[in-house]
């Protein structure tokens, strides 16, 4: 017989990831026979930003929602809810255990026309919440070694092919048209590869920090990929993968480099004066 939940505390979501974007949800705490799981993207105005999911008995207290890969979310973060109906409206869902072990080292086929991630993730007033990444096309980062004031970066492309005059791109955040083009070499299965020196990227600086984000161009004159590593299971790698902090040789000001990962885990440089 299925046991009804019984509510003790705030509901609660023990969540397993899926490779394919897939997620599903197994609620405690959750007594409401109406309740209903509600996805809400943070910042989001439209009906496009809100996905409501049924919960069904799951046996032993716990009600299950199913988020299927073959839905789309836009990319952003989403808040997890569930929702009573009524006069008794919704209430924030808090993290059990998730399960994430599915989406370490995906490795999609570089054919498919987009790459889609969930990743559900604790917030920092310790709710439920879902990161989500839609990239059409997609160059994730891999591997990032380093030599004399200077980073090589290995990656995967997926969703298109390098062509003729394939280069990455360090573009200058704030300033529009400063752009330093380094050539790309391609592999097999849409493997590319690129070397970085940094002292171009100092060239004209004086005092100030630098911020260059990195786009892959498959194709002379083609539109810029924005170049990140989303396929594992850190939703924020910001404060997570640290790089060394390199001084850049040549440079007229005493000047560091290191690549980080951004808050959206897009893949940048940062240049600051030497202490």
């Amino acid at each position: 017989m299925t046991t009804t939940p019984t509510r003790t505390g705030p509901p609660r979501a023990d969540c397993i990831a899926d490779s394919a974007g897939g997620i599903t949800f197994d609620i405690v705490g959750e007594d409401s026979p109406r309740a209903v799981l509600v996805l809400r993207r943070r910042g989001g105005t439209s009906a496009a930003d809100e996905m409501r999911l049924p919960l069904t008995p799951a046996g032993e207290g716990r009600l299950r929602a199913v988020l299927p890969s073959t839905l789309e979310l836009r990319e952003g973060r989403w808040d997890a809810f569930t929702d009573h109906g009524g006069e008794a409206g919704e209430e924030r869902i808090e993290p059990g255990v998730r399960d994430l072990r599915s989406l370490v080292d995906r490795h999609p086929d570089p054919g498919r026309a987009q790459v889609a991630v969930r990743i559900p993730y604790p917030t920092a007033d310790g709710k439920l919440a879902v990161r989500a990444w839609l990239r059409a096309p997609h160059a994730e980062a891999g591997d990032i070694t380093f030599g004399q004031s200077a980073m090589t970066v290995e990656g995967r492309l997926y969703g298109a092919v390098l062509g003729a005059g394939a280069a990455v791109e360090a573009r200058l955040r704030g300033a529009k048209d400063e752009v330093h083009r380094v050539p790309v070499t391609g592999g097999e299965e849409g493997t590319f590869g690129f070397t970085l020196a940094y002292a171009p990227l100092a060239e004209g600086r004086g005092d100030e920090q630098r911020l260059w984000d990195l786009w892959l161009c498959a194709a002379e004159d083609s539109a810029g990929i924005r170049i990140g590593r989303i396929l594992d299971d850190v939703w924020e790698k910001k404060g997570v993968f640290r790089y060394p902090v390199l001084p850049v040789e040549g440079a007229a000001r005493p000047t560091t480099a290191y690549p980080y990962y951004t808050v959206d885990n897009d893949l940048s440089v940062r240049l600051d004066s030497a202490q």
